[in-house]
């Protein structure tokens, strides 16, 4: 007998090859044929060597607007658009005031705006229940989450980004 792997012979009844342990009964497995071949992807810029560079597939954040804006109006007012989170209240009325028509900067008041509304609410249904013990307790541990969400705020509007705010995006009521 012959192996149909390797080649070698191999004794009259042996159930596997001495050589390579292939099966010696098992007929040769027959390739399925592909009726419809995969297209090879297509490079969509050359790298600087001449090879080819093929594009991953990007995914698209519904809440990431970055792309809504121009660079240059994000370059021109990035440190109006900080005001509203590193001031508050005060930096809310000094974007207002100092936007200039950019998209950008009202972006961010508005989302800076849904932040101090929440604090406004959290604020003051802590001081309408502080009679009890749970809701101040709950309602410090709101008000360190939204000043976490002011911090990740703060840092995005540094690294020129326009991702709306984690957590009270997603409330209805300040849509």
């Amino acid at each position: 007998m012959i192996c149909s792997k390797c080649g070698a012979e191999v004794a009259e009844g042996a159930m596997f090859c001495t050589t390579c342990g292939a099966p010696m009964n098992a007929a040769a497995p027959n390739p399925v044929p592909n009726p419809t071949p995969t297209p090879a992807p297509t490079p969509d810029t050359f790298a600087g060597n001449g090879a080819p560079v093929y594009a991953a597939p990007i995914y698209m954040d519904p809440k990431d607007h970055t792309a809504e804006f121009s660079a240059k109006d994000i370059s021109d007012n990035k440190v109006i658009a900080l005001l509203p989170y590193l001031m508050g209240t005060m930096g809310l009325i000094i974007a207002i005031l100092a936007q200039k028509d950019s998209a950008y900067v009202a972006f961010h008041v508005r989302q800076a705006l849904k932040l101090t509304v929440c604090t406004v609410l959290v604020g003051f249904i802590t001081l309408i229940l502080c009679w009890t013990i749970i809701v101040p307790i709950i309602g410090a541990i709101a008000a360190v989450v939204l000043l976490v969400v002011d911090i990740i705020c703060f840092f995005r509007v540094c690294s020129g980004k326009a991702i709306e705010a984690p957590i009270v995006s997603s409330f209805g009521f300040l849509k």
